[in-house]
């Protein structure tokens, strides 16, 4: 039986996933809590996959940003890359994550990877974009709104850099290949504002992930 007013039937088409399917991994866990549908799956890709990975976002970072600026200029400080889809560890992390969650990969933003440095963090937000915001019709007048959050982590870091899920109580440690997902709506298809969560700052080391994002429409 699923917990109260969260998705849980097999709904794939769209930019959804569900519980159900998720499950049916081996090792998928998933977090209890009644307030967002939060899953953890350890080893979901190879060291050899995420070192390669980690190589294409140090070739092509750059200071991240943010939509509908609050006018912290500290509230993320990492890096941020578009990965090329053409290359093929790319294409590699595309066909993991369908099978995993059998999204049409053409709800998917591209794929994204960050780095995080000592210090550096991104304060608690929420992946969803604000209906009221500024940015709101920029960034969702095409696609839609936010869906799903895949995030990937792509290395042990030595020290900090978890992600906290303040509404929940509930705080990742970053461990190399370990997937962490959420459901950013509610049953009703509202955004949820349980979902957010803070980057929180490296102490020691450096942290790389991997994002990716799906829509309610098709991306572009």
């Amino acid at each position: 039986m699923g917990l109260p007013g969260l998705i849980t039937v097999l709904v794939t088409h769209g930019g959804d996933s569900s519980a159900r399917r998720l499950l049916q991994q081996q090792g998928m866990q998933r977090v209890l809590t009644p307030k967002a549908e939060i899953f953890q799956l350890r080893d979901f890709l190879p060291d050899a996959l995420a070192r390669e990975l980690v190589g294409l976002i140090e070739a092509e970072r750059r200071p991240s940003t943010i939509a509908d600026d609050n006018g912290d200029k500290h509230f993320r400080t990492s890096e941020t890359c578009d990965l090329a889809p053409e290359e093929p560890a790319v294409s590699l992390v595309e066909k993991l994550l369908y099978e995993l969650n059998g999204i049409d990969p053409r709800y998917g933003e591209p794929l994204q990877g960050q780095r995080y440095d000592v210090g550096q963090e991104f304060k608690a937000h929420s992946d969803w974009f604000n209906p009221g915001g500024t940015d709101y019709l920029k960034y969702c007048s095409v696609a839609g709104q936010r869906t799903w959050t895949f995030m990937i982590y792509l290395n042990d870091v030595e020290a900090g850099g978890g992600t906290r899920f303040k509404a929940i109580g509930k705080t990742f440690k970053p461990e190399a290949g370990k997937l962490l997902c959420w459901n950013n709506r509610t049953s009703d298809l509202a955004v949820n504002p349980d979902t957010i969560h803070h980057g929180m700052k490296v102490r020691q080391g450096v942290k790389y992930i991997l994002t990716k994002w799906y829509r309610e429409k098709e991306w572009g």
